[in-house]
């Protein structure tokens, strides 16, 4: 069988500006990098938002439920579906967030999907694509820079070295880099003090990339992050250094989104990349849009489970972008509800009824969390070699009896053909149950009120225990006049709860919220709970030891 790097290899690809036209896209509306991918022009933004007689495409969610710490094909899923629209005569762009060299390098190798349904060039989209992440580390290590600059040169802001709420950044998991000191040596270099990094994918910046749709929007976000508090307790933000045009200019290309295919020529338009267990989880409010006024049927993702990616999605992004979803995918595997149901990851390749059912009730909480929001929801059953047909009639049934629509997906092993049946189901779902979305609390709502809605409703948490830190900085929050925004939770991806070893549907527990920091240009607060980090480490075993590169050029084990 051949790997996904050697299927991807084999593509068949389309120049970029052939893609481009599919959509009714013209030459002189990309700016082409290389052959097969480009980025999209601010003239195509300006012609698409300027047409009066305009009209959205209808926008699909494909989340799921708790993974595996393999992953479950959410991602696979996704593009399958995207070609299975195109197999049946509609015309769908799909829209993904851009991987991370974290995970590519770290636990789960590529993220470009797998199998027959993978976006290409995969190795390209793996490694830098065009350079975004980059130029977001560069963005922000450049803001860092200056803070620490001004301290230097004599702190006119008066800033206080015991709170800055900033942090460098790497596009790279690296645990030695959690908690560091700098400025260590002479007086020329720098005022020492204790630092840290955290991943790019959890910068500010990436989720300020995320949610601008202007470059004004952008320079005004980015003005806005709170970068310290002074010696009289006052916050600070990165307009008093000046920092955001510099910034800005950084991001302009990056603010671009980006333009690729699948491997049946299906457009992909591939831009941002925040995790959902640590960021908000979504591809950009400008990839999206831009999608809409382009396709009739738009798929996008949402990282990891229903409690994190599309809880953020339709609170943070769908509120702030003022997006209607008109139906949620939710991906679902056997070996993942057999996780769930206490097997060991050794042993999910065997048949377990039992666990099956013990782990389905993971599915229907799932299932009642994106039915709170009022939009229709279909199961996608993603077919791995492993499941027998016992296991899938049991899914089959169960999902029956919750009432909720289905469709086997084999989109891994048949690409857009093994998705037609799962594009059948949400034409159908679309076209008779139209969607009455609605966010999960009010604004107005105080930030410990809305982080309880959120576990109680989504996590069926009890209730949630605010550590004396999260206590003191809540209040900070509200007193400096952010108690009105919307709340990202960073959370264990694994579980329910905040402790990834309790699966299924967790009962009797508590959220334990350890901090709550403001960011002020994303415009949400963001609540730690549990052993999150926003800096990953590598495991015994990364992914990086089987990825090498030959004589010629070609890339193996990048999966």
């Amino acid at each position: 069988m051949l790997t996904d790097i050697e299927i991807a290899r084999g593509a068949k690809m389309k120049k970029i500006a052939e893609i481009a036209q599919m959509l009714g896209v013209s030459d002189t509306e990309i700016e082409p990098i290389g052959h097969y991918k480009a980025k999209v022009s601010d003239e195509l933004f300006d012609r698409v938002n300027n047409c009066k007689n305009g009209k959205n495409g209808k926008l699909i969610l494909v989340t799921a439920i708790n993974p595996t710490p393999a992953g479950e094909g959410k991602t696979t899923t996704s593009v399958g579906l995207a070609q299975g629209f195109w197999k049946v005569g509609k015309k769908a762009v799909l829209t993904l967030r851009e991987p991370s060299l974290g995970p590519v390098f770290g636990v789960k190798g590529g993220a470009a999907g797998g199998g027959y349904s993978q976006v290409v060039p995969m190795e390209d989209i793996n490694l830098h694509f065009t350079g975004d992440m980059h130029a977001i580390t560069s963005a922000n290590n450049l803001l860092c820079a200056l803070l620490d600059n001004s301290l230097q040169q004599g702190n006119p802001l008066g800033i206080d070295q015991r709170r800055i709420q900033i942090k460098r950044c790497l596009d790279m998991n690296d645990r030695a880099l959690r908690n560091t000191v700098i400025g260590m040596g002479g007086k020329i270099d720098g005022i020492p003090r204790q630092d840290g990094f955290i991943i790019t994918v959890a910068s500010e910046i990436m989720a300020i990339l995320c949610l601008a749709e202007s470059i004004a929007d952008l320079k005004k976000r980015l003005s806005d992050i709170l970068i310290a508090y002074n010696y009289n307790n006052e916050p600070i933000f990165a307009r008093q250094l000046q920092a955001e045009g510099a910034m800005a200019a950084l991001l302009k290309h990056a603010l671009k989104p980006n333009l690729a295919q699948t491997l049946e020529n299906t457009p992909a338009i591939i831009h941002g990349g925040p995790f959902a267990n640590i960021a908000h989880g979504c591809n950009s409010v400008r990839a999206t849009k831009l999608a809409l006024k382009l396709g009739d049927f738009v798929i996008t993702e949402a990282g990891f489970g229903s409690d994190l990616g599309a809880e953020k999605f339709f609170d943070i992004k769908c509120r702030f972008a003022g997006l209607k979803p008109d139906c949620a995918v939710l991906v679902a595997t056997v070996r993942a509800l057999k996780y769930n149901g206490g097997v060991a990851k050794t042993d999910l390749v065997l048949e377990n009824l039992d666990a099956l059912k013990n782990g389905a009730v993971n599915l229907a909480v799932h299932i009642e969390n994106i039915k709170k929001f009022g939009v229709p929801v279909v199961v996608a059953i993603n077919r791995f070699g492993t499941d027998t047909a016992s296991e899938l009639e049991f899914l089959e049934s169960f999902c029956k009896d919750l009432g909720v629509k289905f469709a086997l997906s084999e989109v891994f092993e048949k690409g857009g053909e093994g998705g037609v049946s799962l594009a059948k189901t949400v034409i159908e779902t679309v076209e008779n149950s139209p969607s009455n979305f609605k966010t999960l609390y009010d604004l107005n709502l105080s930030l410990k009120e809305k982080i309880n809605v959120i576990a109680r409703e989504i996590y069926r948490a009890d209730g949630v225990k605010f550590e004396t830190t999260a206590e003191k900085s809540i209040a900070e929050i509200e007193k400096n006049g952010y108690g009105n925004v919307p709340v990202c939770v960073a959370k264990t991806q694994y579980s329910l709860s905040d402790d990834p070893t309790k699966l299924g549907h967790p009962r009797n527990f508590t959220i334990t919220v350890r901090d709550v920091k403001i960011s002020a240009g994303a415009g949400f607060a963001v609540a730690v709970t549990g052993d999150i980090m926003t800096m990953p480490g590598l495991p015994k075993v990364p992914s990086a030891a089987n990825i090498d590169i030959d004589d010629d050029g070609n890339i193996t084990g990048l999966f």
